[in-house]
């Protein structure tokens, strides 16, 4: 009985954001969702989600904060070193033979891996023809992409990927130290376009060379990733690549036999279709 008046009370709870700030949560996977709100409800003293529903319809502060925290910002420089090693020796070659290069980095969380990505194509003499879009729905995850700026204690971690990624400089070269921060060199972000954009409610981003969203469709239902799967291939042109995170995938998606993979177990994939 407590469960099912729970059921109700975040159907209730995901109703609200969509009607009042047109924010669409409801497709997202329920065990998540349900983890994040009590953990939210944890830390503000929050007895019953019918409250929380409460303050956020009257209180948009109260949403912003539940909404970043929906967000999921996980993430590092370099983070699986061997992907960027499948994109220097697999896909860097594809990107060479055009005149301009878009890329896409959809769900950038706080900017570490388009930072990466930056490092990546200036080290392939790719960066000064490319156009970079990262792009999320969390405004304070955007920010702190924005600014480049990033504890000192994660440097050593960020190196240590960096060079299992074949860097070919010293990593050091991308950032200067300022007190117990790590700044990253502005020439990375001088392609870069950072903006707000949720893949469960808009639209396509056109004409793509290569689409990045890893570790994000985890955290939809199966339709929505469909959703998402069949914008990322309407936002691609032919031959172009879409990486995923490693517990995601295409297999069984309307999109499935558009594409060929590159790297299973890195799920990266060229559309062929």
């Amino acid at each position: 009985m407590l469960e099912d008046i729970e059921k109700i009370e975040i159907d209730l709870f995901l109703e609200a954001i969509f009607k009042r700030y047109g924010y669409d949560f409801r497709h997202y996977a329920r065990a998540s969702l349900k983890r994040r709100i009590k953990k939210f409800m944890n830390t503000n003293s929050y007895d019953r989600i019918s409250d929380l529903t409460a303050d956020i319809i009257h209180n948009q502060s109260v949403f912003d904060e539940v909404v970043h925290n929906f967000s999921i910002t996980v993430t590092e420089m370099f983070r699986d070193p061997p992907l960027y090693k499948i994109l220097r020796e697999k896909v860097i070659p594809y990107l060479k033979t055009y005149p301009f290069i878009k890329i896409w980095h959809a769900g950038c969380a706080t900017g570490e891996e388009v930072y990466s990505l930056a490092i990546l194509l200036k080290e392939e003499g790719l960066y000064n023809k490319t156009t970079i879009f990262a792009t999320d729905f969390n405004n304070k995850a955007l920010d702190i992409a924005r600014q480049g700026i990033y504890p000192l204690k994660d440097i050593q971690a960020y190196t240590t990927n960096y060079q299992k990624a074949d860097g070919k400089a010293s990593f050091a070269n991308y950032y200067h130290v300022s007190y117990k921060s790590a700044i990253m060199n502005k020439s990375l972000t001088k392609n870069v376009t950072f903006a707000n954009h949720n893949l469960v409610t808009d639209s396509v981003f056109g004409e793509m060379h290569l689409i990045l969203c890893r570790n994000v469709l985890i955290y939809f239902d199966k339709n929505l990733q469909n959703r998402v799967l069949k914008l990322f291939n309407d936002s691609l042109i032919y031959n172009g690549f879409l990486v995923l995170g490693s517990k995601e995938t295409i297999n069984s998606s309307p999109i499935m036999n558009r594409f060929s993979p590159v790297d299973k177990k890195y799920k990266t994939y060229q559309k062929i279709l």
